[in-house]
């Protein structure tokens, strides 16, 4: 489809992702988060749609009951992106909820409007071992032609330059088969059509229709790209807001990376 929204690597091949991440502390979170909502979408939370699996199937209109639920009095909202990256600690705590809040709180979004993007948001932020792990980024460059939409941009090749600056692991959204996602495997992933991106584990030869992955060795070899190091002063500046404050999530600002 036309609109078909992608999430692609952009900024660096899965080497530089991966070893700048292997320095950051396990329990972080990245979820795009804020508790400052407009009131149409507060009213929004407090609506209780029908049975939410008949418009995910149909895409049809989606039908809410005549009365609205009260506000919530045991925690506060939150919303955001709906890309997010978890902790293995955060994903077997909403899970396994040992104290019960992942599946109150789960229950209260399985028949709201846009329950996944206020779901993580509302249970990181709400939960006192988790609440200080919460970096607000989602790692994605997007641009936006105006702050008040729901939906950015769709991202053409003339933000490749912009798009790189930002330091940004990922971009969104883009159309599907838009010739900018060819430009990114061939100028900033170096992936030729039909090949894997390469990585510090591929031993062969690179050349003109040749894969050098066919001949492969040690997986685990991490060679990061000047790539890298843009992206790990994003990460350095995005972690300078975590504290040892019971909850920073009250206290931080949004972090949106933009490509224009």
């Amino acid at each position: 489809m036309a609109s078909l929204m992608l999430m692609y690597f952009i900024n660096h091949l899965s080497t530089d992702f991966l070893h700048i991440l292997s320095f950051v502390p396990r329990e972080v979170n990245f979820i795009e988060h804020t508790s400052n909502i407009s009131w149409k979408e507060y009213q929004m939370t407090m609506e209780i749609v029908i049975d939410p699996r008949l418009y995910l199937a149909s895409k049809g209109k989606m039908f809410t009951g005549n009365k609205k639920r009260p506000q919530p009095n045991a925690f506060r909202f939150f919303t955001g992106s709906s890309h997010v990256i978890l902790s293995r600690k955060l994903v077997e705590f909403s899970i396994l909820g040992w104290d019960n809040f992942p599946r109150t709180l789960l229950l209260y979004f399985s028949n709201t409007r846009f329950s996944h993007r206020g779901y993580f948001q509302t249970l990181a932020c709400n939960s006192k071992g988790f609440s200080n792990t919460v970096i607000n980024s989602n790692l994605r460059c997007i641009e936006w032609d105006d702050p008040g939409v729901r939906e950015p941009l769709y991202l053409k090749s003339s933000y490749l330059k912009s798009m790189q600056a930002s330091g940004a692991a990922f971009a969104g959204k883009f159309a599907a088969n838009d010739p900018a996602l060819d430009v990114i495997d061939s100028l900033v992933l170096h992936r030729g059509r039909g090949m894997i991106t390469p990585g510090g584990w591929c031993l062969g030869t690179p050349g003109w229709g040749r894969d050098s992955c066919q001949l492969w060795g040690d997986i685990n070899i991490l060679k990061p790209g000047p790539a890298a190091k843009i992206f790990e002063k994003l990460l350095l500046r995005l972690m300078a807001n975590m504290t040892i404050e019971p909850n920073i999530c009250y206290g931080q600002q949004s972090e949106a990376t933009a490509a224009g």
